[in-house]
């Protein structure tokens, strides 16, 4: 998928390779990250399987790439905010250590009710191109995570 993004009358193109975690991609992961300038590693939210793997993948990514900046998204968050807190509480807890050992940018979002999908693309593009960003953070547990 193809995403171009605006910023101050100059056209940013992304080109997204999603590989869902299906092992019959690892073949392409290497030419795919290679020349990436950023890498989304992203996590279903309401399951902790998912949270889990975001290391294998990360290990994967970093072997062929080094300099790109890494974001982990934790998805279907509008699912997210329905489990009980306890739970909440503990996945939060296991992403921010993650993403903190990563060094990567950490979001929760939704793309079903479009919660932080537009500013995971301003702040990965002010990252890369060291621009101000204006986008704030939001480290609120039961809120979506913007962590960078």
């Amino acid at each position: 998928m193809n995403k171009v993004l605006g910023i101050k009358g100059v056209k940013i193109a992304f080109s997204i390779w999603d590989f869902g975690g299906h092992l019959q991609f690892t073949e392409v992961v290497p030419r795919t990250c290679q020349d990436a300038a950023a890498i989304l590693i992203m996590f279903d939210l309401t399951s902790r399987s998912t949270l889990n793997s975001v290391t294998e993948w990360y290990k994967q990514a970093r072997r062929f790439n080094q300099n790109a900046i890494l974001v982990l998204i934790g998805t279907k968050f509008d699912h997210f905010i329905h489990l009980p807190e306890d739970i909440q509480l503990t996945i939060v807890t296991q992403a921010r250590v993650y993403a903190h050992a990563m060094g990567a940018i950490l979001f929760f979002s939704s793309i079903t009710h479009n919660i932080n999908v537009h500013k995971i693309f301003k702040v990965v593009t002010a990252k890369l191109f060291d621009l101000p960003c204006n986008i704030a953070r939001n480290l609120t547990i039961g809120e979506p995570i913007i962590e960078y």
